[in-house]
């Protein structure tokens, strides 16, 4: 039986429309906001499409954030998005030094409540400079959540919330899609990602097209106040997903 046939017979349509209108509408939120795609649709997923975790959500969200550079490539700053990806692979790589001197429980409170703090402070006024320093900072901070939680896009929020909208998402863009590849390596490589996934993300694709689409009108005419209260607010229901997922 072919990969196609099986998962003809178990994917009803019903089902296949259910993921494709998360999918459109996680693709949506990251076209607007710069993140999203992984917050909204990674929970949703855990429970009510497990099939589709990690391997299909991580190939739909690939295309997604190389879209979302390309479509504003030109206010790409190579300064910012280098300091952002050295500190991202120094933050992949210190996570496993943690992990075997602290619990990956320990770690992820730790993480969500400085993630919380930085939130309340910034709505009190509390401004962070998007400087390389402060970029790189929060790449480690980011590599290093990634790994422990799968929730890599807080600490970002925190130290991009200030960038012109443009320069914010297609920087996110080139990170998360560097990463991504990444980890699509990583799991064929440990045979987590077979034809089965890539034909389940091959037919979700549309769904991503659709709300990346719907996102290029919308990103034009949302202010920088707005996208700045979104990546404030993304971060702390992140973080508030954290915390629950530790504590239950």
């Amino acid at each position: 039986m072919s990969a196609w046939t099986a998962m003809a017979e178990h994917l009803s349509w019903g089902r296949y429309l259910a993921m494709g209108l998360m999918v459109l509408a996680g693709a949506a939120m990251q076209g607007v906001g710069g993140l999203g795609y992984a917050m909204f649709c990674a929970p949703l997923a855990a429970i009510f499409f497990p099939e589709l975790v990690p391997g299909p959500l991580l190939a739909v969200g690939a295309p997604l954030a190389l879209l979302a550079y390309l479509r504003e490539r030109d206010a790409l700053n190579r300064q910012v998005a280098a300091a952002t990806l050295v500190g991202r692979v120094i933050g992949t790589f210190a996570a496993a030094g943690l992990l075997v001197l602290f619990s990956a429980h320990a770690l992820s409170v730790l993480f969500a409540v400085l993630i919380l703090a930085a939130v309340s402070l910034s709505t009190l006024g509390w401004r962070v400079q998007p400087s390389t320093t402060n970029l790189s900072i929060a790449g480690v901070a980011s590599g290093i959540m990634g790994t422990i939680t799968a929730a890599g896009g807080p600490p970002f929020a925190i130290a991009m919330q200030h960038l012109a909208p443009a320069t914010m998402r297609s920087t996110l863009g080139v990170v998360f899609f560097a990463g991504t590849i990444v980890s699509l390596t990583a799991l064929a490589w440990v045979g987590r990602m077979g034809s089965g996934q890539w034909l389940l993300s091959l037919v979700l694709l549309p769904w991503m097209l659709g709300g990346f689409l719907a996102s290029n009108r919308l990103a034009r005419h949302v202010s920088k106040a707005t996208i700045r209260r979104w990546l404030l607010g993304t971060a702390a229901v992140s973080a508030c997903i954290i915390l629950l997922r530790v504590w239950l």
